[in-house]
């Protein structure tokens, strides 16, 4: 069995190989099937035409597997003052909230966002780390994120710019970040207390706000 010593130590080869861009995955395994099959989420609120996945209600769809190490990659098309987010680790889709880590997807462009906190930033982990820049695109344009996630280490590629690289283990308290920012007080459980092991899922239409999915592909690593 390896260490985490040495499963980090290539981690941070893996991530130094590919930060500048993201992985080929054309040949990597879709994290849904085609007509939702395999899926999880509330009866008629997702749906699939023409490869794009998109939501009526602010509903998440879930896989019904739990996944470790991985790697995810995916294209999202926002709309105007679009709030919607990949969620990772998540060891409870009734209360996902405080018991999972979701990567933020925002409309940095829309005035209703101008006063956020620069934890909710597209790019950045919600509520816990910001994105490092702004690299998502306006409402109505496809925009390209990787997620890879090993353990407590968890590293975001935003059209080709990596924006996040969160270790869980630093964040110790419910209340307050390692810089001193607030936590929002709904997410109630310290990231390092959290499994590294869940349920992967997106967020729905939130807000009234679309949000469009395509070529969700998922790699599971050692």
């Amino acid at each position: 069995m390896k260490t985490w010593m040495a499963v980090l130590g290539a981690t941070a080869v893996g991530m130094a190989a590919w930060a500048a861009g993201h992985p080929d995955s054309s040949a990597w395994k879709p994290l849904f099937a085609a007509d939702l099959s395999d899926a999880e989420f509330p009866a008629g609120v997702w749906s699939v035409k023409d490869g794009e996945m998109t939501a009526t209600e602010d509903q998440c769809i879930w896989t019904k597997a739990s996944f470790e190490n991985f790697t995810l990659d995916l294209e999202f098309k926002t709309g105007e003052a679009a709030n919607s987010g990949v969620v990772i680790y998540c060891t409870d889709v009734k209360n996902w909230i405080p018991n999972s880590v979701e990567v933020q997807i925002l409309d940095d462009f829309s005035p209703k966002w101008k006063d956020a906190a620069p934890t909710w930033r597209c790019g950045g982990i919600f509520g816990h780390l910001a994105p490092s820049k702004s690299a998502v695109k306006k409402p109505g344009e496809w925009n390209r994120m990787t997620i890879t996630a090993r353990g407590p280490m968890i590293t975001t590629v935003l059209n080709g710019e990596t924006v996040s690289v969160m270790d869980m283990r630093k964040w110790t308290s419910a209340k307050t970040n390692p810089d001193g920012s607030e936590i929002p007080p709904w997410l109630s459980r310290p990231f390092a207390e959290l499994a590294t092991k869940g349920r992967i899922g997106l967020q729905g239409k939130h807000g009234g706000a679309l949000i469009t999915f395509r070529n969700v592909k998922i790699r599971s690593e050692p």
